[in-house]
Parts: C-alpha cells; sequence; structure tokens
C-alpha cells in the first residue's frame, strides 16, 4: 500500500510546514487482502534516501490540492480514494510505494516514487516524473462530468497543457524501460470503473467518451502515422477556448490526428522568433492573452486546415502552416518554444 501525499515548497519555513495541513486523507486498515510491500528479507537492502529517514506514514492516502483523483486497486478489486473537487495549489500530486494501481489524475505536477505496476491517465501541466518506480504505463486524461471545465479553470489550469506522455525517468537502468505509454485503444472506465452505487460520488455524472473529455485526446509522444504535420495557432479572443475545440472535432472528423496541444502567452520578441516572416501582422495580437496552438498529422493535413481556416473561421485570427514543406519547421518553432516557456 502506500500514499498521495503533497510535497510543499522548500521554500516554506519550518514554521508553516509545522501546521495543520488542510489536505484530505482518507484512512484505510490492514486486511487479508492488503500485502506490505519492501519486506522481502532474501533482496538486497534498497538504496537509503534522506526522504527514507523521514517518519513512516502506513496506509494513509492524502490528496492535496489538485483537481481530480480517482485510485482503484486491482488487488482489493475496489476505490482505495477517489475525489472529485479540490482547492487549488502549486503543491505536487505524488504517489509513494503503490502496487498494482491504476489512477486518473489531474494536476499541476505528477510525481511517482517506488511504485509498481501503476496505469494512470494523466492530465499534468508539467513534466511527469517516476522514480524508482517500474512497471508504469502512461495514458491520456480522457474524463467528463458537468463540472469539470470550471474545475479546471478554479485550479487555474490548462486543458490545452497536456505533458501526459513526456515522462522523465529520475532512475533509469540500462536494459529495462521502467514506465511505457497504454495501447491508443486502452479505455479508462475499463481500468477505472465510475464510482458505484455505494460511493458518495454516484450523482456525478461521469463519461469516459473521447469525444466528451473536456481534455483534448492527443497521440503524444506515439509514432507519428505521417510525415506530415500542421500548426495551427488561435489567439486570444472571446472564444478561443470554444474555437479550438472545434477546430480539432473539424479536424479529426477528416481523418487527421491530434498530436500535441499548448496554450502559453507570448511576448514581441517570441512571436518574431517563431513565426519570423509573418511575425509583423501578429505582434498585436499576443498582447490580447495567451495563444493556444495544435499540431494535427496526417497526409494532406496543411491544405485541409488551410480550408477549414477559410471556411469556418473566416473572421478569427490564426496562424495556419502555409505548405506541408516548411510545416514541420513551423511545428518545432512553436512547441520548442512553448516547452522553454514552461520549463520542460
Amino acid at each position: 500500500m502506500g500514499c498521495f501525499y503533497s510535497k510543499k515548497s522548500k521554500r516554506k519555513s519550518l514554521e508553516k510546514e509545522e501546521r495543520t495541513p488542510t489536505t484530505t486523507t482518507v484512512e484505510t486498515t490492514t486486511t487479508t487482502n492488503a500485502v506490505p510491500l519492501g519486506n522481502n528479507t532474501d533482496e538486497a537492502a534498497p538504496k537509503q534516501y534522506s526522504w527514507d529517514k523521514r517518519e513512516k506514514v502506513r496506509h494513509v492516502f492524502s490528496f492535496p490540492s489538485f483537481i481530480l483523483a480517482l485510485v482503484f486497486s486491482r488487488k482489493l478489486h475496489n476505490f482505495i480514494a477517489h475525489m472529485f473537487l479540490l482547492k487549488h495549489s502549486a503543491h505536487d500530486c505524488a504517489a509513494a510505494k503503490l502496487c498494482d494501481i491504476r489512477c486518473v489524475v489531474a494536476c499541476q505536477q505528477f510525481r511517482t516514487r517506488d511504485c509498481k505496476k501503476m496505469e494512470v491517465f494523466l492530465c499534468c501541466a508539467t513534466q511527469p516524473i517516476i522514480e524508482s518506480s517500474t512497471g508504469v504505463k502512461m495514458g491520456c486524461f480522457q474524463y467528463y462530468y458537468p463540472e469539470l471545465a470550471f474545475h479546471f479553470k478554479d485550479a487555474g489550469l490548462s486543458i490545452f497543457n497536456n505533458n501526459w506522455s513526456n515522462v522523465h525517468d529520475f532512475t533509469p537502468v540500462a536494459g529495462e524501460t521502467n514506465w511505457s505509454l497504454l495501447p491508443e485503444s486502452a479505455a479508462v472506465l475499463e481500468s477505472v470503473p465510475a464510482p458505484g452505487a455505494d460511493s458518495d460520488f454516484k450523482a456525478v455524472r461521469i463519461s469516459a467518451d473521447a469525444a466528451r473529455s473536456i481534455v483534448p485526446l492527443t497521440k503524444g509522444g506515439r509514432r507519428k502515422d505521417s510525415d506530415e504535420s500542421c500548426l495551427f495557432v488561435f489567439f486570444a479572443g472571446e472564444y478561443t477556448t470554444a474555437n479550438a475545440r472545434k477546430m480539432i472535432d473539424e479536424a479529426t472528423a477528416k481523418g487527421f490526428v491530434l498530436i500535441q496541444t499548448k496554450e502559453v502567452s507570448m511576448r514581441p520578441e517570441d512571436v518574431k522568433r517563431v513565426f519570423q516572416n509573418n511575425a509583423e501582422d501578429l505582434v498585436d495580437w499576443i498582447s490580447k492573452g495567451p495563444v493556444i496552438a495544435l499540431e494535427l498529422n496526417g497526409d494532406g493535413v496543411v491544405e485541409a486546415c488551410k480550408n477549414i481556416a477559410g471556411e469556418v473561421f473566416g473572421g478569427t485570427k490564426v496562424f495556419v502552416s502555409d505548405n506541408k514543406n516548411t510545416s514541420s519547421h513551423d511545428v518545432d518553432n512553436f512547441f520548442n518554444f512553448a516547452d522553454m516557456q514552461m520549463g520542460l
């Protein structure tokens, strides 16, 4: 078993750390189905880290301030914890010493340590981190309930900033793979069932249909089906988010694939560096707010996106790659800038 916990900033004073925490905890008692980890005396003693010397807390699941956390134990065939609306903060969402767990999580930061056999459908604004963990499988967040869009907004998270597949392994092992991506066909509710009739959240109208998911379903780091990608950028306006979602629907309906999305702020010098020859017409637009960028992939995607821009978004300020010979350069320029901007 193990815990989800909130790791506070090192800048916090000791006095603040000693205050009563505001996280929600669920305590569980050991049952015959629960198997403690790390007690095999035949194995070599694990390397000791500073946090290993701290006082241990067992069988407690403490949820810091992130939006959604559904944790399902395959060993116990039941939820060990599930929380929906929580206040936002800059704290981490971290999992330690968990085994054979399936999760649906939306958070600012995601980290695991000493975990085994995890399946995570993730929306993470920063780069997910695993440490001393094996058998971790990541999938793109696919979830909907009516209040979820407001929860993202209240938490200060963008539905377009999801780095679920950009995992950093702090403790790689030569010749071994500690993490991988779930198959594209992986179904959320087959891994993490919706809360049942005896749950406090039974009234929540949950859907895991990718078409209804608040967070767009992206291909992420998987191999692209085509060598042709297109950059499509919406500049800030009254309906920017709705327009971006509509563009995704239009493109995917034509058989194109959404690879990645980003929502970032830009300065005039950023516009000149990223958009180069097209920068002069775009500088004034970045003062209105963040831009939303989409990478769409598929043979003929550039021409199709230009047609959609003219037919559907004629009165909206957008940037679309001009031709397939330079479109991959457009994609690299923007998303490299966005990753640097977000510290990835």
